[in-house]
């Protein structure tokens, strides 16, 4: 049912963001919406109180952090939301929808970038074919998940970056992943950071760099 969705939002340090990202959440009534901060020095906090999320504290570490909310969750579904994203008006209703199929396991909503970057609809066309196609969806694209299913997994690896490429791999072996068509709205901070295509290109290489063997360690440095 539409009212048994855990939101779950990591942060550390997101004051600017997540104020947008809870508003967004709160309209579709989930069950219950969840902080866990890996140790914020801003008013991240005082914001996520201020919407009446319930806060856990963990330490730094996005993988560490999600497992931390899970722990304390009461849904039947999870939802894993970046705190730079917007979700799609009637999200809970949409995973509701997509969890009536006995089949699917866990899914994610269609991309989408919110600030004006030249190019983003490359990067946007790219994503959303890579995960429809490969049904390989990524943390952006807030991911969701059966209860059952997070635990079958053990939660999510804790290692310092991949950690949703990997869940999402061995989600994968327990059933269908649904892409929903309505797109969550992301931060583009990431690409006016670096740019497009060195934004793109090291994105590539870590993925590559994955699949060779290269420590992890080594790739989030």
């Amino acid at each position: 049912p539409r009212h048994s969705v855990s939101v779950i939002i990591p942060t550390l340090n997101e004051a600017g963001k997540l104020a947008f990202a809870l508003e967004r959440a709160t309209e579709s009534a989930p069950m219950e919406i969840i902080v866990a901060d890996g140790g914020s020095h801003d008013d991240t906090l005082r914001i996520a109180r201020s919407y009446g999320a319930t806060v856990v504290n963990s330490p730094t570490g996005r993988a560490h952090q999600m497992n931390a909310g899970a722990a304390i969750a009461r849904g039947e579904a999870m939802l894993f939301l970046h705190a730079d994203t917007l979700l799609p008006a009637n999200y809970c209703d949409a995973i509701a929808s997509a969890l009536r199929r006995t089949d699917v396991v866990g899914g994610a909503f269609g991309f989408k970038i919110a600030d004006r970057i030249t190019g983003r609809w490359l990067v946007e066309c790219v994503t959303n074919l890579r995960s429809r196609i490969l049904r390989m969806p990524y943390g952006d694209q807030a991911l969701f998940v059966r209860r059952w299913a997070f635990y079958a997994l053990g939660g999510f690896p804790s290692v310092p970056i991949m950690e949703d490429y990997e869940f999402v791999r061995r989600l994968d072996r327990l059933g269908r992943i649904a892409i929903l068509k309505d797109p969550v709205l992301t931060s583009g901070r990431r690409w006016n950071r670096f740019g497009l295509l060195r934004t793109t290109l090291i994105n590539q290489l870590v993925i590559l760099g994955y699949h060779c063997g290269v420590p992890l360690a080594k790739l989030a440095s």
